[in-house]
């Protein structure tokens, strides 16, 4: 018999990880972001320049992807934040492609940008572009994906393999550590890995065990895909895993898709639409939440800062919470913002 799923919830460490150009910039308005009004406050500002310079500030904001809502939510705040600052915010999307993200880097380091904010896809890939952005003496934040480079100026992001362990721990008191669990993964992002391995790690060490995995490639189509094969080649799956925005989004709706609702029980990351509906009808029983906001406005005061010469904590922890279904109202407000 499945028990409802414990709230859990803790404020994680820094952990060491990685995420997501040529491509032109993006309009944050046109893909999705929230307006400036609608947005949580900021818990910090940027101290800023001493003396003004010959014109605004210069920040390039390299994305993984426009079409997550998590995404769109840092770049929403970071813009709110530039506004309010008179910060000229240039944001690019890597279109979910490491070389396209080092590109893009490339490109604001020759454009000679102050400062240059990165959610990076393979933090591995990534280094010769912020190593080069740190020998022309451009400051790099690092958001999301941490990335173990001494040419990082700053990280703001999630300890993601703790906060995995965190929702596997959390699986294993509903499941009483028996069953198996199918994991929906993005074998492409450092990140998703990270998240991937402390749930494994918590969840084998008591007692249930890993089925299969499928790469859903941080895209909510190929990973909505992975999952319909995942519930058809495993049908009496009994528990599934998604790592991720993309990956929930598409577990969702394969779920959905084959009515398997009273069959699996559903744990992930990232709240969107289809997870909250899911945690409303009970099937989606636990979800780690991360402050997508509090990243945007970080990075921006952050990058900010380190134009202006100003000091700046290099590592910048920011907690995760578990969304459950009794207290999934608590969490809307990040769909309303």
């Amino acid at each position: 018999m499945k028990r409802p799923l414990a709230l859990a919830a803790g404020a994680c460490l820094l952990a060491l990880a990685a995420c997501d150009s040529g491509s032109p910039a993006a309009d944050p308005a046109a893909s999705g972001s929230q307006s400036a009004g609608s947005l949580p406050e900021s818990s910090t500002q940027p101290v800023g320049c001493e003396q003004p310079a010959d014109g605004p500030l210069q920040i390039g904001l390299v994305t993984i992807n426009l079409q997550a809502l998590f995404f769109n939510q840092i770049n929403s705040a970071a813009q709110a934040m530039a506004d309010e600052q008179g910060v000229d915010l240039q944001i690019i999307s890597g279109n979910d492609d490491s070389v396209t993200q080092a590109n893009a880097i490339d490109t604001l380091v020759a454009d000679g940008v102050d400062a240059i904010i990165v959610a990076a896809i393979d933090t591995e890939g990534i280094k010769p572009s912020v190593q080069a952005a740190d020998a022309a003496g451009i400051p790099v934040v690092a958001v999301d994906a941490i990335i173990d480079d001494p040419s990082i100026d700053a990280q703001v992001g999630t300890a993601n393999s703790e906060s995995g362990a965190l929702i596997g721990e959390a699986l294993l008191d509903q499941s009483g550590g028996e069953g198996e669990v199918g994991i929906v993964s993005a074998l492409n992002s450092t990140i998703q890995l990270e998240r991937q391995q402390g749930f494994e790690d918590a969840v084998t060490a008591g007692g249930m065990t890993i089925g299969t995995v499928v790469d859903g490639k941080n895209v909510q189509e190929s990973a909505q895909t992975a999952a319909e094969n995942l519930l058809t080649g495993n049908p009496d799956l009994a528990y599934v895993y998604a790592t991720g925005e993309p990956a929930l989004i598409g577990v969702a709706a394969a779920v959905r898709g084959q009515g398997a609702q009273d069959r699996v029980d559903v744990v992930g990351w990232d709240l969107s639409d289809p997870a909250v509906q899911g945690l409303r009808d009970g099937w989606i029983t636990g979800v780690v939440q991360q402050q997508t906001f509090e990243f945007g406005y970080r990075a921006m005061a952050a990058a900010i800062d380190l134009s202006c010469g100003n000091p700046v904590e290099k590592d910048q922890p920011v907690p995760t919470e578990i969304v459950t279904p009794d207290n999934v109202d608590d969490f809307t407000f990040y769909l309303e913002a």
